[in-house]
């Protein structure tokens, strides 16, 4: 028996020893968890940096034909502004040299002859001068005339559609029936002499 109760104690001590093994090793566990959680509070860690930017591209220059047809259409807009200022035709004559020069610009391909140009110039001044109800469509006009001189690039019901949209935008400004079929008329020959 007291071989029993000498294994008895050897064995409680061994538990003993054992547990205490086990609990210190939980004990270095958390120590180890609570340093590093300190740490992380103390130093955070580096903010997530975006990735790089890839190589700044270089926009390539804007397409000359379409920078020109834009300015164009923007200098043709403000001729029409400037007739519309006009009380008469005969205040609108100096505003002419500078809308000749304008729908001349404006074909980028065969140019129809200055005879058809002035007719169209003179037609469109008579219109417009000190027409304000026609003023918020000058720039519709002025995409409509700039598209005539490049007929080229228009099908003939392209070009059918501007017609009509040119003489329904005419006879709603106010324009006379005769004026705008006038107008109508010069964009017809022009549309055939720039084809």
């Amino acid at each position: 028996m007291k071989t029993f109760v000498a294994f008895f104690c050897l064995l409680f001590v061994a538990n003993g020893v054992l547990a205490d093994v086990y609990s210190a090793a939980i004990r270095q566990a958390k120590s180890v968890a609570a340093n590093a959680s300190s740490t992380r509070q103390d130093n955070p860690p580096p903010p997530v940096q975006p990735p790089p930017a890839l190589p700044s591209q270089t926009n390539s220059p804007p397409d000359p034909v379409l920078e020109a047809t834009r300015q164009n259409i923007a200098a043709l807009h403000v001729d029409f502004d400037a007739f519309g200022d006009r009380a008469d035709t005969n205040s609108a004559a100096a505003q002419k040299p500078s809308l000749m020069s304008h729908l001349t610009a404006a074909a980028s391909g065969t140019k129809p002859s200055p005879t058809s140009i002035s007719k169209l110039a003179d037609d469109l001044m008579t219109a417009l001068a000190g027409n304000e109800k026609l003023r918020q469509q000058h720039l519709k006009l002025a995409q409509d005339v700039h598209a005539i001189f490049n007929s080229s690039h228009l099908s003939p019901a392209q070009q059918q559609k501007i017609f009509a949209d040119v003489q329904t935008l005419l006879q709603n400004g106010g324009v006379a029936p005769d004026d705008a079929t006038n107008i109508v008329n010069d964009i017809k020959t022009i549309a055939t002499e720039t084809k």
